[in-house]
């Protein structure tokens, strides 16, 4: 439970989320920033997406607040695209880890937890540290789009969150794939070379594959198990 609460009731909410529906992703953020002020966060895996919404953020604030999950097994292309983050916009993003660093996890669970419970695995490693953080922000941004899952195709622009209790910024939704990267070319974004090897999707190392060209761009993620979302947008 978010102990301020969402700053806007949920007919504000619809109101926003129909009035934003048409709009630009940079005007949704700019809205984002003018109502919410300091308690609202990029939440970034560092993926196509996100790094569009970065490159938008830093050119509307100075000062992005934008957070990511360590999980302490991200790819080493990941933790080199951080760094370049820094360098290209002087970004100083808020890492958060979880309680368990992966050894004690292993000591204390048993080694692989992601093999053979991956939803505990994700709750101990990011629902849990997103959920502390969340406890003291008004509204988060993502960078869901409505064609990545079946589940998502029901995403708002702006929506309640009910399971973190605060309100749900998603300025993409109605981007495409072309969309994401036509941007990141014209704009010269910075992203992560793993997307040119067949990841479209890209989180944790032991939990992502490669897909086939024409294949489900999540199809990587948790290959061989009956689990589609890692428990952040569920």
């Amino acid at each position: 439970m978010n102990t301020n609460g969402p700053m806007l009731g949920p007919d504000e909410i619809e109101r926003a989320a129909n009035r934003l529906e048409g709009s630009p992703p940079e005007a949704t953020l700019t809205w984002a920033l003018q109502t919410f002020g300091a308690r609202v966060s990029l939440a970034s895996s560092f993926g196509a997406e996100d790094m569009c919404l970065l490159d938008m953020l830093c050119a509307l604030t100075d000062k992005p607040r934008v957070f990511y999950l360590d999980t302490g097994l991200l790819f080493p292309e990941t933790y080199t695209l951080i760094e370049r983050c820094r360098e290209r916009y002087g970004l100083q993003a808020i890492r958060l880890t979880p309680l368990l660093t992966v050894e004690e996890q292993a000591e204390t669970l048993g080694p692989e937890l992601w093999k053979r419970a991956p939803d505990r695995c994700c709750g101990i490693r990011k629902v849990e540290p997103l959920t502390h953080f969340l406890r003291t922000e008004a509204a988060w941004i993502t960078g869901i789009r409505r064609d990545q899952t079946p589940a998502r195709a029901r995403a708002r622009v702006v929506e309640p969150d009910e399971k973190f209790g605060l309100v749900k910024i998603n300025p993409l939704v109605r981007w495409t794939h072309e969309d994401v990267w036509g941007y990141i070319r014209t704009r010269d974004v910075p992203y992560n070379p793993l997307h040119e090897r067949g990841y479209p999707s890209i989180g944790c190392w032991p939990c992502t594959a490669p897909v086939l060209a024409g294949e489900d761009p999540r199809s990587g993620r948790w290959q061989g198990m009956d689990k589609t979302e890692c428990g952040l947008h569920q």
